[in-house]
């Protein structure tokens, strides 16, 4: 499989989990639809490095990679490049929360997250995965 092959299937990827986060935020699953934000931005972002040519690490927020490797990605996607790290960054910390939830306070995942959590998340993945899309050269 070719770069070019892993990064179409990478943003492939990404906006069908898009699609099952903003189903989890309508329906009310407001913890499931940070996480599928979550990882729908981090494919979408791993698509965009490949799509440049780069291997990326095995790391769930790829924010210093993208910054590292600036000069290689689409001039146009510049303006554009603190959101995608912002993205990143952020939801990175709430994968691990969304889906096991804070064991040391004993709580549950559907517990910590409310509908502007989600509609937050959802906003920013949205964003990121139409960015990557219309940025990538594959």
């Amino acid at each position: 499989m070719t770069s070019s092959e892993i990064a179409r299937s990478h943003l492939r990827q990404a906006r069908l989990i898009l699609g099952e986060a903003e189903r989890y935020q309508q329906g009310g699953v407001w913890h499931l639809a940070v996480r599928r934000s979550q990882e729908s931005v981090e494919l979408a972002l791993k698509g965009l490095l490949r799509s440049a040519g780069l291997e990326i690490p095995h790391v769930h927020d790829v924010s210093a990679f993208l910054l590292e490797h600036s000069g290689r990605l689409p001039p146009a996607l510049m303006p554009h490049l603190d959101r995608l790290v912002s993205a990143s960054r952020r939801l990175r910390r709430e994968r691990e929360v969304s889906f096991y939830g804070d064991e040391e306070a004993g709580a549950a995942p559907d517990g910590l997250y409310t509908a502007g959590d989600a509609d937050q998340a959802v906003v920013e993945a949205r964003i990121v995965v139409e960015l990557c899309e219309r940025h990538s050269p594959v």
